[in-house]
């Protein structure tokens, strides 16, 4: 088993943000990744369609060999973690989990704020998480959900993304929180500007560093880590025409995107089209 893939699926591009994490934490591993770039977003979506979309692609990516299933999508972690985990017989990962435990670990203060989209803030699956592992803990929530376009265009250190980036920011910054969850894949792509914002007192936590550290962590435990010698090969699927997450996926990657195929998960097999 150690010799098949890890299988990471987002509704869209953000969960390149997790996949770069894997590979730089286990280049030695294979991964397959799915976009559901023809149902995007689904933070508009109800929990019984995203459950549905989660299970669909799921079953996509098992016919590809996998050994362990990142959820790389917060609105899919909120909400259709448990079905996956009670359907798949191999590992799952969601990328809510990590991040909360890592905001527990590194507060001093114990004021953990959480940014996301308005969805998953909405869900507060975040408040939720932390508040499991440290029911003292204050988490304050912000939804930042231009954050996402301007992750996406490129737009990480302009005047736009600065005033927009200050504007969120300033209740949290206000209120003194020391933790600061990154809790989109999205954002890690603004980290830079963000701590400048929030300033050198408070610790950010990238969502996708922590579920890659999870990722390695049950691999190894599990003995299913490739040698190190070994390099990975990266395959990408997507449920829309390429052109648009091939543009931004090169720009969230660094330009090392590979052939990217558009594929049916109406059809059986999952056969590219």
């Amino acid at each position: 088993m150690s010799w098949q893939a890890i299988g990471i699926f987002d509704s869209g591009v953000g969960g390149l943000t997790v996949l770069r994490e894997i590979i730089r934490k286990l280049p030695q591993e294979d991964t397959v990744y799915f976009g559901d770039t023809a149902r995007v977003p689904y933070g508009t979506k109800s929990p019984e369609t995203v459950t549905r979309y989660a299970v669909e692609i799921a079953g996509f990516l098992l016919k590809r060999d996998i050994k362990l299933l990142v959820v790389a999508c917060n609105t899919a972690s909120a909400v259709a973690l448990s079905a996956l985990k009670r359907q798949l017989s191999i590992p799952v990962v969601g990328v809510i989990e990590p991040g909360a435990r890592r905001a527990v670990e590194v507060t001093r203060s114990g004021r953990i704020g959480v940014i996301g989209t308005a969805g998953t803030i909405r869900s507060s699956a975040y408040t939720r998480a932390i508040k499991r592992l440290e029911p003292r803990a204050e988490v304050l929530t912000q939804a930042c959900p231009l954050f996402v376009p301007l992750a996406e265009e490129g737009w990480t250190d302009n005047l736009v993304a600065r005033l927009t980036a200050q504007s969120y920011l300033k209740d949290l910054k206000e209120a003194a929180v020391d933790t600061l969850v990154l809790g989109c894949t999205h954002y890690p792509l603004l980290k830079p500007l963000i701590s400048e914002v929030m300033g050198p007192g408070v610790t950010l936590v990238d969502s996708a560093e922590e579920t890659a550290r999870t990722v390695a962590k049950i691999l190894g435990d599990k003995k299913l880590l490739r040698p190190e010698a070994e390099k990975g090969n990266h395959h990408y699927y997507v449920s829309d025409i390429p052109a648009g997450f091939i543009r931004v996926g090169n720009r969230f990657l660094g330009g090392r995107l590979g052939d990217v195929y558009q594929v049916s998960l109406d059809d059986e097999n999952g056969d590219s089209r």
